[in-house]
């Protein structure tokens, strides 16, 4: 029999979990043939998340738990999740129920009899998103794919289903800035994609705002791009010629007219300007460097505070590097 593993990361879910576990039941109902087990990770909620994780755990065998020391990110919850896994697939989810659970028994099958390494979901529309979040959203996709080798899939989620040979792949890359969308590109693997259309939250509200995005996409093209330190570079050169043609303008104008001293508000300005663009190109370069600078202090990626095997009575790595 193979078993599946589901990987959950959970981050103030309390209204959720009961209604993703009631969902994810039925559809373990249908598929009597696999083996299950659930995966939870609370990355360091606050409200009840861990003791509803906790009693899921006391009630159904199949479903475990990591509990982690503090808040450290849906990826590296992630991580966690499939560092645990032991199941011969393994899938990914959110556990708000915009990834529906209904698409499993087609994934598993799609992956058991058409030769796919993992089978992948994507949005085909984006229906009951804010415009200005779709906007940011889809500029970001035409953006990181301009200027990355690694293509990221418009729409991508983290739902997807995966066969041991890929999920070790992934678990390869033990990288502290993660950004798993590229990841999962990355390592290769024949990927099939699904589209369904959105859907919304359960319960609760949303973790992700625009500014928890805008620095999730900077992971992401500072990740797997290297064209924004090749655009500093470029500005630098252009800028220099520039200032070339602008001092044999200064120095005919001078000649054939005189009048050297006039034009310094417009001076003053194009100071300011020149200078934003240096500290601009200063901050790409900061970027890259403070990712390096993290990784070479090879922190761990969690650190767990508690899991159902430690309760259990098993032994259990407290941090994961």
């Amino acid at each position: 029999m193979s078993r599946i593993s589901i990987v959950v990361p959970c981050f103030n879910e309390e209204e959720a979990l009961p209604v993703y576990y009631r969902e994810m039941s039925k559809i373990m109902e249908r598929m009597p043939d696999v083996e299950f087990e659930l995966i939870f990770v609370d990355d360091g909620s606050s409200d009840g998340t861990l003791q509803l994780l906790k009693d899921l755990n006391k009630t159904d065998i199949r479903c475990r738990y990591l509990s982690f020391s503090r808040n450290f990110g849906k990826e590296a919850a992630l991580y966690a999740g499939l560092r645990s896994a032991q199941g011969d697939y393994v899938a990914t989810m959110d556990v708000d129920l915009q990834d529906p659970p209904g698409l499993l028994p087609e994934m598993y099958r799609i992956i058991q009899e058409e030769n796919y390494d993992s089978v992948a979901t994507r949005r085909s529309t984006r229906t009951g998103e804010p415009r200005i979040r779709s906007f940011l959203s889809e500029s970001f996709y035409k953006f990181i794919n301009s200027i990355s080798k690694t293509e990221i899939v418009n729409g991508a989620r983290d739902y997807r289903l995966m066969k041991r040979k890929m999920v070790d792949a992934v678990l390869g890359m033990s990288e502290y800035n993660r950004f798993s969308k590229g990841i999962f590109e990355w390592v290769g693997f024949r990927t099939k994609w699904l589209e369904f259309q959105n859907v919304g939250r359960c319960a609760g509200e949303t973790k992700w705002s625009v500014k928890k995005l805008f620095f999730y996409s900077l992971e992401g093209i500072t990740g797997f791009s290297v064209a924004p330190l090749s655009l500093a570079s470029v500005v630098g050169v252009v800028f220099c010629i520039l200032a070339f043609f602008m001092i044999l303008m200064i120095i005919i104008r001078t000649v054939i007219w005189g009048d050297p001293v006039s034009g310094w508000p417009s001076l003053a300005c194009i100071i300011f300007f020149v200078s934003g663009i240096q500290l601009f190109c200063t901050g790409i370069v900061g970027q890259y460097l403070s990712k390096t600078y993290l990784e070479t202090k090879h922190r761990p990626i969690f650190i767990l505070k508690d899991s159902s095997e430690e309760n259990e009575g098993g032994s259990h790595e407290k941090a994961s590097v």
